[in-house]
């Protein structure tokens, strides 16, 4: 019997992966019609991206993408908050996609505090600088190359950013975000962990369980469809001159809930 994972690596063989995303992103834009007619005539005031980049970042359903958002901005302030102070806080979104979590931190912090979204998506970013106010927002590539000075953010997060890299990406980027950090600053991550062991097919998982980092590549590194699984001892070296304050292993709710990485510079 042929698994998701088998079926993922026979389209990207055949490199007919973009075409099913995107046959997949026409599906649920069609499913969820009638509940986002709904939202955009019960929330006329809220800026909503175009469809494909809610998708690529989210989910193709508004409600659930704007208050899951917020949602989501508050539970990340209070982690933050823990091990740094939110006064006068800098904080960067790093992959912010179409602002989906960083729109909601201005309201939610002190009017010292300097909100920053990066992200390798021109469409997204160009779209934020035009609905987002209160956020600087910068267009980077795929090299790790940042325009921010040494030692400038208190707090650098990532949902799910490192799962669409590959290996040297990973040492790449971090060593670009260490450099942007202050020291005694943290960075959050978000990252496929064990629980997603059983989308893996039997070689992939071999090698994560010989503590490999596994990647799907065969399709544009840093789209939602380029994605990489991290077992413990991979993102443990990454991180070696860091302090790890926390790893909270994701759990089944639903569906698998990736990993939790917190680290201090």
């Amino acid at each position: 019997m042929i698994n998701k994972g088998n079926l993922s690596i026979l389209f990207r063989q055949f490199g007919l992966m973009h075409l099913v995303d995107r046959t997949r992103y026409l599906f649920y834009k069609l499913k969820n019609q009638k509940k986002n007619k709904l939202f955009l005539k019960t929330h006329s005031d809220v800026k909503l991206p175009p469809d494909y980049l809610i998708y690529e970042s989210f989910q193709l359903n508004y409600t659930e993408y704007y208050t899951k958002s917020r949602e989501t901005a508050e539970w990340l302030l209070d982690y933050f908050s823990k091990y740094v102070d939110l006064n006068n806080v800098k904080i960067l979104d790093w992959g912010c996609g179409p602002g989906r979590v960083i729109r909601h931190m201005p309201g939610l912090l002190n009017k010292g505090a300097e909100v920053y979204g990066t992200d390798y998506n021109l469409n997204s970013i160009n779209w934020c600088r035009t609905n987002l106010d209160g956020i600087s927002f910068n267009h980077n590539t795929l090299k790790a190359e940042l325009p921010y000075n040494d030692n400038f953010f208190d707090v650098v997060f990532g949902i799910s950013i490192f799962t669409h890299l590959s290996e040297k990406m990973h040492y790449d980027w971090f060593e670009e975000l260490y450099r942007i950090l202050k020291p005694g600053g943290i960075m959050f991550f978000t990252t496929h962990g064990d629980v997603f062991l059983d989308k893996l097919t039997a070689s992939e998982k071999e090698k994560y369980l010989k503590r490999e980092l596994v990647v799907r590549g065969k399709v544009k590194e840093g789209h939602r469809t380029f994605t990489a699984y991290h077992p413990k001892d991979f993102m443990e070296q990454m991180f070696k001159k860091m302090k790890i304050l926390e790893h909270v292993l994701g759990k089944i709710e639903g569906k698998p809930q990736q990993d939790i990485w917190i680290v201090r510079k």
